[in-house]
């Protein structure tokens, strides 16, 4: 996996995808027809009015993707102007928020422009983010969000923001920044999340039935509490945190939680596996 940044004419500076062909098909066709295929086995796209935002696993779409999908098929077409993907930096380690510094993301379904004007706005009245490219060059768990929601949105346009070092801190200076900056927009949170890793399928169970427990009862103070003591486990939880408690303060009353499953239902190995959530906040 490689960080890549093209500069193509008037698109500006574009993050060409690090992950397609491995945590997803790079074939444009196959990967549309992958994530209907997904939607339709989760129920089909009966929409859900009013969604304002969602958690979503990150992983390789064989494992994670039906997940996602029970989350994403909700979504309405046209319904949101931006969306900000909130996720964990796997392969940089830094301080405070990256909000990416280029002009689109490039998927196999095309490219998705960069909010800049949101980005300006958020980075104005938090100082813990910044524009940079880190965390985004090889990072899979802002990408693999975008194909999904290309497929259910049609267009938009986003701001891929990856935090560093998630203290609570950071964790709720971003949450209470998002919300200063989205209330005049027609906006979509995703907060991009695995759970537990690497127990066996029973301890994981019960490990990510803390993290269900919290996103149900849409408390973000309790998340951060948990996984900060070691009674929780998310590789994404302090996105998790920040967007809930921007939701919260935007006016989202309650998170429905749509999908809880683990690697081993795919795989069959209950020895070691990783958990995955996805959840809907109205």
């Amino acid at each position: 996996m490689k960080s890549i940044r093209t500069h193509e004419g008037r698109g500006g500076v574009i993050r060409a995808a690090a992950v397609a062909g491995v945590f997803y098909p790079g074939d444009p066709g196959e990967l549309a027809r992958t994530i209907a295929s997904m939607i339709s086995s989760q129920g089909g796209a009966d929409v859900s009015p009013g969604v304002r935002g969602v958690i979503a696993p990150h992983a390789g779409y064989l494992y994670s993707g039906p997940t996602a999908a029970r989350a994403y098929g909700k979504l309405a077409k046209g319904a949101y102007d931006t969306v900000v993907v909130v996720a964990p930096s796997h392969r940089e380690f830094f301080e405070g928020v990256s909000a990416y510094d280029g002009d689109a993301y490039l998927t196999p379904l095309g490219s998705v422009s960069v909010d800049t004007d949101l980005r300006d706005a958020l980075i104005s009245v938090a100082p813990c983010v910044r524009a940079s490219a880190l965390g985004h060059g090889g990072e899979h768990a802002v990408e693999v969000h975008l194909p999904f929601l290309q497929s259910v949105l049609g267009t938009f346009s986003f701001l891929p923001l990856v935090i560093g070092h998630q203290t609570p801190g950071i964790c709720f200076a971003l949450g209470e920044a998002l919300a200063a900056v989205l209330p005049d927009r027609r906006g979509l949170l995703v907060a991009s999340t695995d759970l537990s890793h690497f127990h066996s399928d029973r301890e994981a169970r019960e490990i990510d039935e803390v993290v269900i427990g919290d996103v149900r009862a849409f408390d973000s103070r309790a998340l951060m509490s948990h996984l900060t003591e070691g009674a929780a486990e998310a590789c994404g939880g302090g996105p998790v945190v920040a967007v809930m408690t921007a939701l919260k303060s935007l006016g989202a009353t309650r998170v429905e939680v749509m999908e809880y499953a683990t690697s081993g239902d795919v795989t069959g190995d209950r020895r070691s596996v990783v958990g995955y959530l996805s959840a809907l906040a109205f």
